[in-house]
């Protein structure tokens, strides 16, 4: 499944990203992690103290992708609304959902404040990247001065996230593309009017 080149503490952390994708924490066990990974149990211990210490690598893995995946959009070109724009429209495995926004929901990761930390801090560095980025638009006359930069960004992150949500629940990529239509024309809605 993996490159040859590829380390052992690399195989366990991609596996673990994947398992803790499809099957949550819990669902995530130390033999299935090392089957995925194809390495031993000696090769996990002794490259990591234990599942949560894993588990810590892979949700720090699975956040900086996030980061990148969603910066190398956002610091595009064009206007704030065109990289707003940009960000929601880029492509998607929307029926998988988020790898991020999916372990808000895993009891086992939010009840640990150390495996939590990446995921707030992650989703807090993308409210604020996009608030930057309205207050930028607000700035250029691109969207009515009056708009709490913090509030749009907290819708955006709202809609791609419960996007993901309705998705999955239907079946069908459909409701998360309707969700953000209807954000876009919102947005689209907050220029101001010129006289």
């Amino acid at each position: 499944m993996y490159s040859e080149r590829m380390s052992t503490p690399e195989r366990l952390i991609e596996s673990t990203r994947e398992l803790l994708w499809e099957r949550g924490y819990v669902g995530t066990s130390p033999k299935a992690i090392q089957q995925h990974a194809g390495a031993g149990q000696g090769s996990m211990y002794h490259h990591f103290a234990g599942k949560p210490d894993l588990a810590l690598a892979a949700i720090r893995r699975t956040a900086e992708e996030m980061r990148a995946t969603a910066e190398a959009v956002l610091s595009g070109p064009g206007t704030a609304y065109a990289r707003v724009e940009a960000y929601l429209l880029r492509e998607r495995d929307v029926l998988r959902g988020c790898p991020v926004g999916r372990l808000t929901m895993d009891p086992d990761v939010i009840a640990s404040g150390e495996l939590r930390a990446p995921v707030t801090e992650t989703l807090d560095w993308l409210r604020d990247r996009l608030a930057g980025i309205v207050q930028e638009g607000c700035a250029q006359g691109e969207f009515i001065e009056s708009l709490d930069a913090h509030e749009i960004a907290s819708a955006i992150v709202a809609t791609v996230q419960g996007g993901y949500v309705l998705a999955r629940s239907s079946g069908s990529p459909a409701a998360f593309d309707a969700g953000v239509r209807g954000l876009l024309a919102l947005l689209g809605a907050a220029a101001p009017t010129r006289s």
